[in-house]
């Protein structure tokens, strides 16, 4: 079996590259420390994104993120991993009609209410060919989203 790239997977391709990343969160002023990003390609197929930076406790941190397309549910799938969490992000999504907008829906622990999980999202968005954006948001017990954590990615 060889699959072949799709035009959603070469939409992916613009992710490619090195990338340092300054995050946010609602609550706290910019991170004092970019992250780097090294985003990689596995046959066309699917994007690798590897990160490391420093924490805001000062520790290390590592996460991995992966992207793709599966032509049989028209669907952006994949997953996130960290140093600083045990749980493995699982990923459904779908390109925006913009054309720069990705939205990636998943779930997870719910870290206002332990034992619970909750609906997230991460959006992905294209400001130009070397600037994006990454969103992180929760949905709220009344059906709204709540930002909690910003990204601003450019290339190196």
């Amino acid at each position: 079996m060889k699959a072949e790239p799709q035009e959603e997977h070469r939409w992916l391709e613009q992710l490619l590259g090195e990338w340092e990343v300054m995050s946010t969160t609602p609550d706290e002023c910019q991170s004092q420390t970019p992250w780097t990003e090294n985003v990689r390609s596995m046959q066309g197929l699917w994007v690798v994104c590897e990160g490391q930076g420093t924490m805001p406790d000062g520790s290390a941190g590592q996460s991995m993120m992966t992207l793709g397309f599966n032509p049989l549910t028209s669907r952006y799938v994949g997953t996130w991993v960290g140093s600083m969490m045990t749980h493995m992000w699982i990923y459904d999504g779908v390109l925006e009609d913009d054309g720069k907008t990705l939205t990636l829906n998943c779930e997870g622990p719910d870290f206002d209410r332990p034992g619970r999980t909750a609906s997230y999202q991460d959006v992905i968005t294209l400001v130009d060919a070397n600037h994006r954006r990454l969103t992180a948001r929760v949905q709220t017990e009344d059906g709204n989203w709540k930002e909690i954590m910003a990204a601003e990615y450019r290339r190196r």
